[in-house]
């Protein structure tokens, strides 16, 4: 049978969503590793990982289920669905490849400020740093700054008055040394999906108007 047969069309969507169904794991199983050996203990980035692998094991369920079963109602909900997840999916990829490094500082700034003091001493503890930014020409952050430099746990800083060449970085400078590398990755990452996603929808469209050769010639769709 050609490929573009109706056996063919099941089958591809089938890999898709098996493919869904595994990515959907990984992100569970990722989650649950990070939070079982310490390595992330913000419980709403654990919650929101955990959600977003459900999520999509969920839709690749109901998109497996619709296309073993040639079923008209769940493939239609699957379209529809897995097409507002490319449209919300694409934006959030494009703004991450387009975002710049001045962006990125100020939503490190706004973000700080409401961290809780214990989260704030466990990110300065584990990425050995101390404070957000040192900006000395605005008061208010350089009073926050010194706040939080006070309070630092970071081993850097106990090293500061014992080896002259110790220096201890904020953690502004750490986590901007590697966030473009991230977005980039995060971004070109969700861009390669969002295109699977808009591929699952040309599949689920094209699979639910082709006629099973198994069923009754003479029956509706």
């Amino acid at each position: 049978m050609v490929c573009g047969g109706f056996a063919c069309s099941r089958n591809a969507l089938c890999a898709l969503n098996v493919v869904y169904v595994l990515v959907g794991l990984l992100l569970i199983g990722v989650a649950a590793w990070g939070k079982g050996f310490g390595i992330v203990s913000s419980i709403h980035l654990i919650g929101g990982v955990i959600a977003v692998g459900v999520f999509l094991l969920l839709i690749a369920i109901v998109g497996l289920v619709g296309a073993v079963h040639h079923h008209q109602v769940m493939l239609f909900f699957y379209m529809i669905i897995l097409g507002l997840v490319f449209v919300f999916q694409f934006g959030v990829s494009c703004s991450c490849l387009a975002i710049n490094r001045s962006r990125q500082e100020g939503l490190f700034s706004s973000a700080w400020p409401i961290l809780s003091n214990e989260t704030k001493t466990e990110l300065e503890r584990r990425l050995d740093c101390c404070g957000l930014l040192n900006r000395s020409a605005d008061p208010p952050a350089a009073r926050a700054f010194q706040a939080d430099f006070h309070g630092c746990p970071a081993k850097c800083k106990t090293l500061l008055g014992t080896d002259p060449r110790a220096r201890c970085l904020t953690c502004g400078e750490k986590m901007l040394q590697h966030s473009d590398e991230a977005l980039k990755i995060l971004g070109g990452v969700g861009l390669f999906f969002s295109f699977t996603e808009i591929l699952g929808v040309w599949l689920a469209m094209r699979y639910r108007n082709q006629k099973d050769p198994r069923a009754n010639p003479s029956a509706f769709l």
